[in-house]
C-alpha cells in the first residue's frame, strides 16, 4: 500500500493561499485512511479565524486564508502541526443509490473495459454494481465525486486520446476510481453505463449530489448489449 509522504508538501498559489500536497504518486492513488486524515485535517484548519475556506481533494487540500499570508513558514509549520495533530474524519455521509442502464450506446466501452479485465461484460457490471464506494473528494467540474472502492479487478488505464463530449450522468471508469459525470464535458475515462440521476444542480440549496464521506451503491436498472 501507497503512504503518504512523513509531512505535506506545501506550495504558495498566490498571495491567499496554499496547497499541501501528501506526496502520493497520482491522484487515483486512493487511500480511505488517507483520505479521512485529509478530511480530518481540512475540519482542524476551517476552524481558524484567519481561514476561510478548505477544500480537500484528492490526496490534497487547498487552504484559502482570508488575508495575503507574508509568512510562509509560519503557515507551513501550523499546516504541518495540523496533520501530526488531526484525527481521522470518518464521517458516515449519507448512502445514495445510483440507478444505472450498462451498455449499449452510452456504455460504449463496456466490452472494452470487460475483456481488459478478462472478464464477461455481465461479470463486469455484477463486481461495478456490487461495490461500496465512498466519495472520497469534488473536483475536476461542479459536483463531480471522486469514488474509492472499485474493485481491483475492474480498474482500467484512461483513454490515450479524451473524447472531446461525454454526456452528463455517464457512468465512467478510470485507473482505480469510478465517478458518474456530473456535466457534458471532454472525458478520457472509460464509459460503461447511464444514469438519469443528476449530480449537480445549481436551482438547488444544496446544488452538489454527493459529499465527501458519503457512499454510493450502483443498481442494474438493464443491460443493454
Amino acid at each position: 500500500m501507497t503512504r503518504p509522504a512523513a509531512k505535506p508538501i506545501c506550495s504558495r498559489q498566490g498571495e491567499y493561499a496554499i496547497l499541501c500536497d501528501l506526496g502520493m504518486p497520482t491522484a487515483s492513488t486512493a487511500d480511505l485512511t488517507v483520505q479521512q486524515k485529509v478530511w480530518g485535517m481540512s475540519a482542524c484548519l476551517s476552524a481558524r479565524e484567519d481561514v476561510l475556506e478548505v477544500v480537500p481533494g484528492m490526496n490534497n487540500l487547498l487552504v484559502i486564508f482570508r488575508n495575503i499570508q507574508h509568512d510562509f513558514d509560519a503557515c507551513q509549520a501550523f499546516i504541518h502541526d495540523a496533520w501530526e495533530t488531526a484525527g481521522a474524519s470518518a464521517s458516515p455521509g449519507r448512502q445514495i443509490i445510483v440507478p444505472v442502464v450498462y451498455g449499449g450506446q452510452d456504455g460504449e466501452d463496456l466490452g472494452l473495459v470487460a475483456r481488459h479485465a478478462g472478464l464477461t461484460t455481465r461479470d463486469y457490471i455484477d463486481l461495478h454494481a456490487q461495490g461500496t464506494y465512498v466519495v472520497y473528494a469534488l473536483g475536476s467540474q461542479p459536483g463531480f465525486a471522486y469514488l474509492g472502492g472499485l474493485d481491483p479487478r475492474l480498474a482500467v488505464p484512461r483513454r490515450d486520446v479524451p473524447r472531446p463530449r461525454v454526456q452528463a450522468g455517464s457512468v465512467i471508469v478510470g485507473g482505480s476510481q469510478a465517478a458518474i459525470l456530473s456535466r457534458t464535458t471532454p472525458c478520457g475515462w472509460h464509459i460503461i453505463g447511464k444514469t438519469t440521476l443528476n449530480c449537480f444542480d445549481h436551482t438547488q440549496d444544496r446544488p452538489a449530489l454527493f459529499t465527501p464521506g458519503d457512499t454510493v451503491r450502483f443498481e442494474i436498472q438493464e443491460v443493454l448489449p
